[in-house]
């Protein structure tokens, strides 16, 4: 009866044990779900604004010129990867498999009056798992400020600028539509967008792209709403955005395409709300202040509530721009507005990158032409981090444990 003493007192520890983890840990869980706030990371090797982001992998690649910058959130370490070959500016950048692509460009960083001599169709493609870079098959137009979207395993480039009229002056957009298929190497000119323009965003709802306003030549903006179908390669009107348009952010959730922080006609915070499914559009709260270019993304629910977050941003005063140090938290389901942690470093046109529903805040400008290394990590209110690992193992050998106890106390 001795060993069967103990065995029973043995198996009621490792039940006791069990227990006591299962209980404290919604208390660790719940002390981390609370925290809004912005932590300073290891800052980049060099300055840097405008820059192309991509995640592969959890970590996060910063590509712009011929520089190629590896972040790993995770050991908050960066790395100086191989070099783009060929150094550009204002490329469109897409992730399809686990590479990542740069294609167009200029390979000119102040371009504002170039006829278009140094506009490109390169396309290069970036593999981080073995550091190299492979040239493929080059982009049939020369442009610049594309949009690039990912559809059914294609690689999809819209719209921008192909030169500059220094006779009228003005830029020269096009409307052009060109397919890459990274599997066969090859590109297919698709039916263009119904209209010419730039600076607009190409958001994917439903395996469908969604190209709302944008930049029409003159400063005129307009309201137009164009959807592409890849599949039947059709394009079809739908209903236009309120007020007109473009260099402005947006963001996709449950079905509605958030578009926030706009120029056009002036710069502003209006907030208006395409519903994908009933073609129609709502306006939500304006956000408290006008402020450009600010970075807008989102969080998925998932790990964070879904929430939609404008980070930076500037002002203008009489003089000259002041960056903004603002983080704006906006819920869709209440339509409301609430302020957020400040950022460590105030800026402007900063990249942010989304992974787990973590913020990351990348260089961007402190002033004209001034560029920072800084990154910041933003952490959102209601975060919830993935159970912890270092909890797993002990658990499961605990309750195996206790089970192969029990059982052979039973018999």
């Amino acid at each position: 009866m001795v060993p069967m003493v103990g065995e029973r007192r043995a198996a009621l520890i490792l039940l006791l044990i069990l227990c006591s983890v299962l209980i404290t840990l919604p208390n660790i869980v719940a002390v981390r779900a609370v925290e809004d706030s912005w932590t300073t990371k290891a800052s980049m090797p060099s300055a840097l604004g405008r820059q192309g982001n991509a995640v592969v992998n959890g970590k996060i690649y910063v590509i712009l010129g011929s520089i190629n910058y590896e972040y790993d959130p995770a050991l908050d370490t960066w790395a100086t990867k191989k070099p783009m070959p060929t150094p550009r500016f204002y490329f469109g950048i897409a992730v399809y498999q686990n590479k990542i692509y740069i294609i167009g460009g200029t390979t000119d960083f102040i371009w504002s009056s170039d006829t278009g001599t140094t506009y490109t169709g390169v396309n290069e493609a970036y593999d981080p798992i073995t550091d190299t870079w492979e040239t493929k098959a080059p982009m049939p137009t020369n442009r610049v400020e594309v949009q690039t979207s990912v559809v059914n395993g294609k690689i999809y480039i819209m719209g921008g600028t192909t030169g500059y009229d220094q006779t009228k002056p003005e830029y020269t957009f096009c409307a052009t539509n060109e397919a890459y298929d990274p599997l066969t190497n090859t590109w297919e000119t698709k039916n263009p967008m119904p209209t010419k323009k730039k600076s607009f965003d190409a958001n994917v709802v439903d395996n469908k792209i969604y190209c709302i306003g944008g930049d029409v030549g003159n400063n005129n903006y307009t309201e137009v709403n164009e959807v592409y179908d890849p599949t039947t390669d059709s394009w079809t009107t739908k209903a236009p955005i309120p007020i007109p348009v473009q260099s402005y952010q947006s963001v996709v959730l449950d079905n509605k395409i958030y578009v926030i922080i706009t120029h056009g006609p002036s710069e502003s915070n209006y907030n208006q709300i395409y519903d994908v499914k009933s073609d129609t559009w709502t306006s939500g709260e304006n956000l408290p202040i006008t402020i450009a270019p600010a970075s807008v993304v989102a969080t998925t629910g998932i790990m964070a509530p879904k929430r939609i977050y404008v980070i930076g941003g500037f002002t203008v005063n009489t003089t000259h721009v002041i960056a903004l140090n603002t983080t704006y938290v906006y819920n869709p389901e209440t339509d409301v507005w609430s302020s957020g942690a400040s950022m460590p470093t105030s800026r402007y046109g900063v990249g942010v990158v989304v992974i787990d529903d973590v913020l990351y805040a990348i260089g961007g400008a402190t002033d004209f032409m001034k560029y920072t290394a800084a990154v910041d990590q933003y952490t959102p209110m209601g975060y919830i981090p993935e159970f912890p690992s270092w909890i797993i193992l002990p658990l499961f050998v605990t309750a195996t444990l206790a089970v192969i106890i029990f059982r052979k106390r039973l018999a």
